[in-house]
Order: structure tokens, then C-alpha cells, then sequence
């Protein structure tokens, strides 16, 4: 049996050994905090906030992070700073209006304007690049109001998909309330499709098409909560360096709005791409994000902007062009027109096709972004779509069927949107008719 001098001494040895092995983690660990801090930062404050669980964290970068959310696999190496980066990964972290000012050089170089506030270049101290909203109407600072703004936060927070832009972290303060995001190399897709700078081959924007289609589908679907987003556009589809799209400002329409005394949200959205629905004092559901979607899908298409005279004449409305020489079953010689290429018609024209059943104007009659995406994809076939303008050329347009709730899932089951899709007795029985 050991001496009682001979345990003692076998545990001094290990914990000697023990202090060998955690002291440089612990030396490596300051050291890289040190080097990431703004040189007017707090070290003692910053080492608090790393114990409480609030330092501004980006040891991984965005690229190796979408490479290791994507693969599923966590590099393990045992540092006690990897571990502490693990934990802070679960929520966004909380900025401070000084840290935002440090990182974005006092918001000096402006990314973007849009309805929701200003956007901002900015570095974090280990040479990320970030993407800092500041939003719009953000004075004041009650319980209330910082509650709602960080069940938001939280909600989006908590999306993780490929073609959504990823949240790093937020501020709220009495005077300035901003969101920190993903920096996008490639902007945004209107400047591709608009701008005179950045062509792109039409397979590379069908892509880019189905992509958003992803994203959106991952709001309506797979949320823990349906996210509705209130503003699709072509601004609103960020580019990566590889042309990866992404959607941003979704989640923002609640944040834009936590001073309203009222539930229902109305009169949000881009004029051009928002459902009529959009503009009444109803309740509007996420079908509204169809309605978008296909408006976008026709600029898509066109590489050009919907513009609508509104002088009485709709000859330059791209949409209504695209229905009337569909209707006319001259839709591709329209489509030649717009540079379209015969190898690329069937794709073209699915899109086109897609797009007339987004923007029918009775919420009911458009399909949901998974009948969309499957259609993208090569799916179903798609039924011919009627004549979603008509009520334009009426004088009195019909009432607009609202469904019952915006993040209810159930009302799926009570629309119209499957009579979009022939199912397989249909196309039988046409093809035998034929």
C-alpha cells in the first residue's frame, strides 16, 4: 500500500502537469482577445462581459463558419477559446453603440438606404467584414418595447439556412438600435439585373432564382414561427462572392413597427411588388410574399424593372405584356426579345408561367413557396394559369378573401392553390384527349 508522501506526491505531479498544459491555453486565450479589442475598449470590463457571455465573438470567420454549418462538422481542438466561441454561437451577440461607431469607422461609409433604416460598412477586430442596419425610428427605450425587440431578435436569430443572411448580432440603446449582419461581396441583385456593370449568364439567374425560393420557403415552412417578409424585392436578394443568394431584412417589418398600437400589419412593402391585399386595412398572410416573389420573377426574366404607366396606358408593364402574349401563344417571341436564348426558352418560360400564378390577385389562387420551388426544380407540371389582371380592366375589382391567420399553418388546407398543379389523372386524361 502507497504512503500517504507518495499519493500526495503523485497529485502534486499531476497538478503540476495539469498547470503545464492549461496556463498557455489560458496565456493564448488574453492574447487573442487583447489583439481584437478597439484600442479605447475596457480590457477588465471585456473580461467580464467574456464570463457573463457577451464579448463581441468572430474568432471563426463567416466562410469557414457556412463551410462548417453546411458540412455539419465543429473543428474539436480542445482550446478553452473554441469552447467559450461554441457557447456564444447560440444567440446573436449585443453590441454597444460605441463598439458599432469603432467597427464602422463612426458610420462613414454607407452601404445602402432602404426602408428600414441605413446601412453600413463595417470591420470587426479580427478583419471580418459586417453589414450594420441602423433602423429607422428608433428613439425611446421602454420594457416593452426592448421585450418585443429582442423576441425579434431572437426569432431572427434563430433562422440558419443557406440563402438567408446570417445575424451576428444587434444594439439596442435609447438612441440607436441597429442589427449586424453577414457582410454580401457581390450587393444586391437589382444592380445585377439593372446595372450596366454586372452581367451574368441567365442560368447563373435561375440559380439565383432558386434560391430565393428556398429562403422564402424556409420562412413560411420550416420557422419554429412563420416569418412573413413583408418586402421581396431584388434589393432585398444579396449576392455572395459566388453568387449564392440571400435574403435580407426579413424579420424586420415587427422591429420597424413595435411603436404601433396596432396587430394587423397593412401598407408595408415596395410599391410594384406588393400585393394589392398589402394596401387595405386587412390582415394580410404570407401569401402576400408570393405576390413578390412573382413580380420579381417577371424582372428576373425581362432583366429589366416592371415599369407601369400610369397614365391609362400598361403597354410598357412587363407583367401584363408577359400575360397577353402568353394568352396570345406568342409568349416567346416576347421572350426573344428580352434576350432570352432557345436553349434557355423552357426555363424561361416555366419562370413566367410561376410568376402569373404568384401574382393572381386573390391570395387563395397563388400556390405556396414549396408548390413554387417544386416547380423550379423540375418538379409537377404547372396548369395554365388565368388571367391574374383582369380585375385592372374592371371598375369594380372584387373583394380580396382574407385567410384567417399569418402564422397559422393551417390555412394551407383551405385555399386554392393546388388547382395550380395538374395532378396525374389530369394529365392523363389530357394527354389521352390530345
Amino acid at each position: 500500500m502507497p504512503s500517504a508522501s507518495e499519493v500526495f506526491g503523485t497529485i502534486t505531479v499531476q497538478s503540476k502537469f495539469g498547470i503545464v498544459i492549461v496556463m498557455p491555453l489560458l496565456i493564448l486565450l488574453l492574447r487573442r482577445i487583447m489583439r481584437r479589442m478597439p484600442q479605447n475598449l475596457d480590457i477588465g470590463a471585456e473580461i467580464n462581459a467574456l464570463i457573463t457571455g457577451r464579448l463581441p465573438q468572430r474568432e471563426m470567420g463567416p466562410q469557414e463558419a457556412r463551410r462548417t454549418e453546411s458540412t455539419g462538422l465543429v473543428d474539436r481542438s480542445g482550446t478553452v477559446e473554441i469552447f467559450i466561441q461554441d457557447m456564444l454561437n447560440e444567440k446573436p451577440v449585443r453590441f454597444s453603440p460605441q463598439q458599432l461607431a469603432a467597427f464602422t469607422q463612426n458610420f462613414s461609409t454607407k452601404l445602402g438606404s432602404g426602408g428600414f433604416g441605413h446601412v453600413y460598412r463595417g470591420v470587426l477586430p479580427d478583419g471580418v467584414q459586417i453589414a450594420v442596419k441602423v433602423l429607422k425610428h428608433n428613439s425611446g427605450q421602454d420594457k416593452r418595447m426592448e421585450e418585443q425587440f429582442m423576441a425579434e431578435v431572437r426569432t431572427i436569430g434563430r433562422t440558419y439556412h443557406r440563402n438567408l443572411v446570417r445575424l451576428y448580432g444587434f444594439c439596442f440603446d435609447s438612441q440607436l438600435k441597429a442589427l449586424v449582419y453577414e457582410y454580401m461581396e457581390s450587393g444586391s441583385l437589382d444592380t445585377v439585373l439593372f446595372g450596366r456593370e454586372h452581367r451574368i449568364e441567365w442560368e447563373k439567374l435561375y440559380e439565383i432564382a432558386v434560391g430565393a425560393a428556398k429562403g422564402l420557403k424556409y420562412l413560411h415552412d420550416d420557422c419554429h414561427k412563420r416569418i412573413i417578409h413583408h418586402d421581396i424585392k431584388p434589393g432585398n436578394v444579396l449576392l455572395d462572392s459566388n453568387f449564392c443568394p440571400k435574403l435580407a431584412d426579413f424579420g424586420l417589418a415587427k422591429l420597424s413597427n413595435m411603436d404601433s398600437t396596432h396587430e394587423n400589419f397593412s401598407g408595408g412593402g415596395t410599391p410594384g411588388y406588393a400585393a394589392p391585399e398589402v394596401w387595405m386595412p386587412f390582415q394580410v398572410t404570407y401569401k402576400c410574399d408570393v405576390y413578390s416573389f412573382g413580380m420579381m420573377l417577371f424582372e428576373i426574366v425581362g432583366r429589366r424593372r416592371n415599369f407601369y404607366n400610369f397614365s391609362g396606358e400598361d403597354q410598357d408593364w412587363f407583367p401584363r405584356q408577359v400575360w397577353d402574349k402568353f394568352d396570345e401563344g406568342e409568349l416567346e417571341g416576347l421572350l426573344l426579345e428580352r434576350g432570352i436564348k432557345e436553349k434557355e426558352m423552357v426555363k424561361a418560360k416555366k419562370m413566367c408561367m410561376v410568376a402569373l400564378w404568384c401574382v393572381q390577385y386573390l391570395p387563395q389562387d397563388r400556390p405556396s413557396m414549396d408548390q413554387v420551388l417544386k416547380i423550379l426544380e423540375g418538379g409537377d407540371q404547372i396548369a395554365t394559369p388565368k388571367n391574374p389582371f383582369q380585375h385592372l380592366a374592371l371598375s369594380d375589382m372584387p373583394p380580396i378573401s382574407i385567410e384567417s391567420s399569418t402564422n397559422s399553418r393551417s390555412d394551407e388546407t383551405t385555399d386554392n392553390s393546388s388547382a395550380w398543379f395538374m395532378n396525374k389523372y389530369e394529365r392523363e386524361e389530357a394527354s389521352s384527349s390530345g
